[in-house]
């Protein structure tokens, strides 16, 4: 499947033994949770409203809700602490997104696997980079959402809808619509692009 250029699923979590320091607001805890996670939740948010100043904002306003809720989060609940840190940056962007219109930001050359790129197949990188940017603007913001969170993030179609406040089976029928949708606007690229190119669809960080 065609999707959008992105990082893959959160693999190693924080520690439990940190996460637990975390959770008493330990200071070191607290920035060793910060650098796990920024990546992922600057990657989702900049996916959701395009690059510029209000993706930090909102990375940080993550951070400060995620810290205020800390002491009551359940090491041994259902939640990993990757789901639920993205859950709360997702319900931001979305809230962000109802606000005021953003520009989807086109996959960025730092998340493109390095190689020995002839000018051909920095073209086609190029293209195909602004034509997933088009295919996933289209998309609306809940499909987007459920998209990147199932897709990018590894979410389960379950941690979907948790994330989205939406059943299991319409989290699941948005991203079959949202994949379908970017199936069709790429069609044409799966041929043209070449092999590596396209590889870059499902690429993660």
């Amino acid at each position: 499947m065609m999707a959008l250029a992105m990082p893959a699923p959160l693999g190693t979590e924080l520690d439990r033994a940190t996460l637990d320091r975390a959770r008493a607001l330990d200071p070191i805890a607290l920035r060793a949770f910060v650098v796990r996670y920024e990546r992922p939740v600057f990657a989702l948010l900049s996916r959701m409203l395009g690059r510029g100043p209000h993706v930090e904002d909102l990375a940080q306003e993550t951070f400060l809700r995620a810290f205020r809720a800390l002491p009551a989060f359940r090491l041994d609940g259902p939640a990993r602490a990757s789901t639920w840190l993205l859950t709360i940056a997702t319900r931001l962007a979305l809230d962000s997104r109802k606000k005021k219109r953003l520009p989807l930001a086109e996959p960025e050359a730092s998340h493109q696997v390095p190689d020995a790129s002839t000018p051909e197949t920095e073209r086609a990188r190029r293209e195909l980079g602004r034509r997933l940017a088009q295919a996933a603007e289209a998309l609306s913001d809940d499909q987007r959402a459920a998209l990147l969170l199932s897709d990018v993030h590894g979410f389960t179609l379950a941690e979907v809808g948790e994330a989205l406040g939406i059943p299991e089976a319409t989290a699941k029928t948005r991203v079959f619509r949202a994949r379908q949708h970017m199936r069709e606007r790429l069609a044409d690229l799966r041929e043209a692009v070449p092999c590596d190119s396209q590889d870059l669809a499902t690429e993660r960080e």
